[in-house]
């Protein structure tokens, strides 16, 4: 019973809209009408500013956070579970039950919730996270492959059991895909560069 309810914690966690809301409350707007139409932080900071921007990203990692570690409380530490919830958060994000099933990318969630999992090598892809968008400038580039080397990370590092690999995996796939128009626009060439004004280029 105490798993069921860890992953329906994890889902409903992961499926509060913390961009949609803050910008509803900041500007009366639906941030799916805007730039990306994506609720996560980057479309916020884009649309709104770095300080709604910020408050987003935050929240996205804390609840990603949260069900992991509530995971472990109400299974006394099963890793099984704990792995299960970092992937169910991240559905959540990515198919709100409340936004119509139409969420974000959940990558902020998944740096909760992996922070939680597997923190040593996140820390690792998060540096490689932070080259990319340097060299690039695109936040989603950065995303891309930081998610593709993140499995081999937490193999190397973690050296983990296998559901954690599994969801370290699963979870990459899940953010992968959900740049699919991402990876259109990077080979086309058109899509926008990251500028710290908050826009784009």
């Amino acid at each position: 019973m105490m798993p069921l309810a860890a992953c329906l914690l994890a889902y409903f966690l992961g499926a509060i809209p913390f961009g949609y809301i803050l910008v509803k409350w900041k500007t009366g707007g639906d941030v799916r009408g805007a730039g990306s139409g994506n609720i996560g932080a980057t479309n916020v900071v884009r649309t709104t500013g770095w300080a709604v921007g910020v408050a987003t990203l935050l929240l996205d990692i804390v609840k990603g956070y949260a069900a992991v570690w509530a995971a472990g409380r109400l299974t006394g530490g099963d890793s099984r579970w704990m792995a299960a919830a970092a992937v169910v958060v991240m559905m959540g994000h990515a198919y709100p039950v409340f936004l119509a099933f139409r969420g974000g990318k959940a990558v902020a969630s998944f740096v909760g919730a992996f922070l939680c999992l597997t923190p040593l090598a996140l820390a690792a892809v998060l540096v490689v996270f932070v080259g990319v968008v340097a060299w690039t400038r695109r936040i989603s580039m950065g995303s891309i492959v930081a998610a593709a080397v993140f499995p081999l990370a937490v193999w190397l590092i973690a050296v983990p059991a296998w559901p954690v690999e599994a969801a370290a995996v699963i979870g990459a796939a899940l953010i992968i895909y959900k740049h699919s128009n991402n990876i259109q626009r990077l080979r086309a060439g058109t899509e926008s560069k990251f500028t710290f004004g908050g826009g784009k280029k």
